[in-house]
């Protein structure tokens, strides 16, 4: 069969869309004799291109509203456009803005939110239009940043165009590293990785090469064999504490003990800042969860908040920005603007990240979340900080049932949000409206879901002002703070 020629076309980007998509827009050659439809304009997705960048396109996929592309050539390049500062920039799924920037990354989180907002949330302009979107509050660093990493073994590696084109021989049945977008079999052999602590690059390159050099065999996830799943590290901005948390598989032979011993001993020796070497054994999927064999050393790392300190475990949820946290913290508590006569609720609480410095403020708070380890672990670092007007329950706030555990909780005068990407639940909404607590403060990591949720809440609430905090710097990723007060 014959291969489909490539049908190439020069755009010129136009904008960002949500997710890092950039957008261009372009007559086609039947809309202009069609003098019927000389205004119509056809929409393409562009990955990887640029506000300001004349490119060549190479068309991949045609929708009904738009035409997905690949870039083949830049032409002309943005005058935002710099060079990317990671060697796997392309191949890898993470930092996909490092190419812009920082100033103008900035200014396109703050205009994903507003057009979230106004094109996916069934709002008034006039509702809108007494709204404050302030601009994105910058992060204080851009490298190194990220508090936890999670990565994957995988027996399939993926080789990018420069190592291709190198010549050179690799091993393509081991892999360390991140996966490549849209492929979960394919991992990306990642030696450096710059959001990250340094160091832990030569912990990564350790481990690798004492598994390749002992022919340990890394995961595949279409056979279901191998023995090495995941690494994932976390870290202490507060003590400088590192914990090194190993997925495998249940050990079959005499040849993974040894490597799993070799772990347990020889990985903090080498490293003396690491105070945690966690074993975890998975034999259900690719996800780094599974049941704890061993802890050598401290059970959990310990990071601070405005002055209150919190007990991490391996499993528990944490904000990955460890050097803006007191910032973005401050900032919700500022919009909540609590009196110490308040009663407060705070909704997908976590560890109690929001829940106890808001403990300081207000005079009772109650925090919900799903995962009980979680709960756990507020509960111990409300005890250890000697906060006792705090009250911690384990619970779905999707279930139908939820309901009946808020009516038995003190009605409150302001609800904090905090929800997973899906956002809030419908039934959850419902309650807030009935219960109609003067003050909402929704805090989001996906604009779009919060879109949503503030058209069902704006039937009681106006949208006051929102705010867009940079806790992923060079991603498109974004955090919002949206405060709403009761009509």
């Amino acid at each position: 069969m014959k291969n489909k020629k490539e049908e190439l076309l020069e755009l010129e980007i136009e904008a960002i869309g949500f997710e890092g998509i950039s957008i261009a827009r372009k007559q086609t050659v039947s809309d202009i004799s069609d003098s019927a439809d000389t205004n119509k304009m056809q929409v393409y997705f562009v990955r990887g291109g640029l506000p300001g960048d004349t490119v060549i396109a190479s068309l991949k996929k045609r929708n009904k509203k738009y035409t997905e592309a690949t870039i083949k050539e830049i032409v002309k390049p943005s005058p935002n456009r710099i060079d990317a500062f990671c060697e796997y920039f392309g191949s890898c799924g993470g930092c996909t803005w490092q190419c812009l920037e920082y100033s103008e990354q900035l200014k396109w989180k703050k205009q994903h939110t507003v057009e979230a907002h106004s094109r996916l949330g069934n709002l008034s302009k006039e509702y809108l239009n007494k709204v404050i979107y302030h601009d994105t509050v910058p992060a204080k660093q851009t490298f190194e940043y990220r508090n936890k990493m999670d990565f994957s073994f995988s027996s399939s590696r993926w080789l990018t165009t420069k190592e291709i084109n190198s010549g050179k021989e690799f091993d393509n049945n081991f892999a360390l590293g991140l996966h490549i977008p849209g492929r979960f079999d394919k991992v990306l052999d990642i030696k450096n990785c710059k959001i990250q602590k340094n160091e832990w690059n030569e912990i990564l390159d350790f481990i690798r090469q004492k598994a390749i050099s002992e022919k340990i065999e890394a995961y595949n996830s279409f056979r279901k064999t191998g023995f090495l799943k995941g690494l994932c590290l976390r870290n202490s901005q507060f003590k400088n504490e590192t914990m090194v948390n190993l997925f495998t598989t249940s050990q079959q032979n005499k040849n993974e003990e040894y490597f799993i011993n070799w772990y347990r001993f020889e990985v903090a020796k080498k490293f003396p800042f690491i105070t945690s070497t966690v074993h975890t054994v998975n034999n259900q999927n690719s996800v780094n969860m599974g049941k704890i064999q061993f802890i050598e050393g401290k059970n959990f790392i310990t990071e601070a908040i405005l002055g209150i300190e919190y007990q991490i475990s391996p499993f528990s949820f944490f904000q990955t920005n460890s050097t803006q946290l007191d910032t973005f913290i401050k900032l919700i508590l500022d919009c909540a603007n609590l009196k110490s006569s308040d009663t407060v609720w705070d909704l997908y609480c976590g560890t109690g990240s929001i829940t106890l410095p808001a403990a300081k403020l207000c005079s009772e708070i109650y925090g919900i979340e799903l995962s009980e380890s979680s709960v756990n672990d507020a509960k111990k670092n409300a005890e250890n900080n000697n906060i006792s007007n705090s009250y911690f329950y384990a619970a779905d706030l999707h279930s139908a049932k939820i309901p009946d555990l808020l009516t038995t909780l003190p009605k409150p005068d302001t609800v904090i949000f905090d929800p997973p990407r899906s956002g809030m639940n419908s039934n959850l909404i419902k309650h807030i409206l009935k219960v109609s607590p003067k003050k909402l403060v929704y805090v989001s990591c996906n604009p779009a879901t919060q879109a949503r949720d503030l058209t069902e809440l704006s039937q009681k609430y106006q949208l006051q002002e929102v705010f867009t905090v940079d806790m992923f710097p060079h991603t498109y990723h974004i955090e919002t703070v949206a405060v709403l007060e009761r009509n």
